[in-house]
């Protein structure tokens, strides 16, 4: 029975060693201070509190958004540079010559008055007499303003106001009274002149064109007649460019209609432009 005893009793030494070993268990979980440190590295972390230098980078941004934004004003400036744009909208200055009168340089007169588009205030008007034989031909400038009335008839249109009339007579080469004064000449060749008050061009052809020194005055009234065959009545509207509007004119009709060699007729258009300007040009109302 006591053998019974001691093998029972070996069992509680047994037991009471495995509980002495606990405490070894009891220093691994000491070892947890050491496991603290890698977490006081994290000061280290701290380091990383460098990114205060990436805050610098950030910090250069607004920099950059100083001087990109300093640059819009150049832009600005750039657009106010628009109202320069503007003044090109000065053709407001076009607009007084939009009237529907005024959108051409010249009309053909009658059609002009039937229309309602007769310039009343002021303007010139060129007529042809040519020579249904030859190429003689007699051109008439009359310049007016200041129209009170204007009378349609059965031969043409009768203004009342004065003004001033400018006489230019082509000649050809073969025509066989030159020697005679322009002033002397038949009815439908003649002119209100003498040689000593007009200026002549001869043509390389031989044509003569011959232009009044200064135009005669009309008083009261005046009538132009209606055109027949291939003769004309033409109103030019008081524009800027009148007189090089006339020049042009009469440069295509000499050279195309009359036969004059294009450089001759081109000297002698400006010559008639040049004395209308200097002699019928309007000043206040009328001149």
């Amino acid at each position: 029975m006591a053998k019974i005893k001691k093998a029972a009793a070996k069992p509680k030494t047994a037991a009471k060693k495995t509980a002495a070993k606990k405490p070894a268990v009891k220093k691994t979980t000491a070892k947890k201070p050491a496991v603290k440190k890698p977490a006081a590295k994290k000061p280290a972390a701290k380091a990383a509190v460098k990114k205060p230098a990436v805050k610098t980078a950030a910090a250069k941004k607004p920099a950059a958004a100083k001087t990109a934004a300093v640059k819009k004003p150049a832009a600005a400036k750039t657009a106010v540079k628009k109202p320069a744009a503007k003044a090109v909208v000065k053709k407001p200055a076009a607009k007084p010559a939009g009237t529907a009168a005024a959108e051409v340089k010249y009309r053909n007169l009658f059609d002009a008055f039937a229309q309602g588009k007769l310039p009343f205030a002021q303007g010139y008007i060129v007529s042809s007499f040519f020579s249904e034989t030859s190429a003689y031909s007699i051109y008439e400038v009359v310049s007016y303003a200041g129209v009170k009335e204007i009378f349609p008839s059965e031969t043409g249109l009768q203004f009342i106001t004065g003004g001033k009339k400018l006489y230019i007579l082509v000649e050809h080469d073969t025509y066989d009274k030159k020697f005679i004064e322009p002033v002397s000449r038949a009815q439908g060749e003649s002119i209100p002149k003498r040689f000593s008050e007009i200026e002549t061009i001869i043509a390389k052809n031989q044509t003569r064109i011959m232009i009044a020194k200064e135009p005669d005055e009309t008083f009261g009234s005046f009538t132009i007649l209606k055109p027949q065959g291939q003769n004309f009545a033409v109103v030019f509207y008081p524009l800027p460019e009148v007189y090089a509007s006339l020049s042009s004119f009469f440069e295509d009709s000499l050279n195309r209609q009359r036969k004059v060699p294009h450089s001759d007729a081109k000297k002698a258009a400006q010559q008639i432009a040049a004395i209308v300007e200097k002699f019928m040009g309007f000043k206040g109302e009328f001149a």
